[in-house]
């Protein structure tokens, strides 16, 4: 588990923090916490996960 912030998953992933933060509050991704900095701290291979399985095409 590689936890990171948003603006570092942004920069690893190329999603932008809000999409991010939709994924955490629609449930698709878990937040872990925040950093000192009061920023939430996501699991980046969770990210890269989603970001697989949303890019699969849907099958019929």
């Amino acid at each position: 588990m590689t936890l990171v912030d948003l603006y570092a998953a942004r920069i690893a992933t190329g999603k932008s923090p809000a999409t991010l933060r939709t994924w955490i509050h629609r449930g698709e991704l878990t937040r872990h916490g925040y950093d000192p900095r009061g920023r939430a701290l996501i699991d980046l291979d969770e990210v890269q996960a989603l970001i697989a399985a949303k890019a699969e095409p849907m099958s019929a």
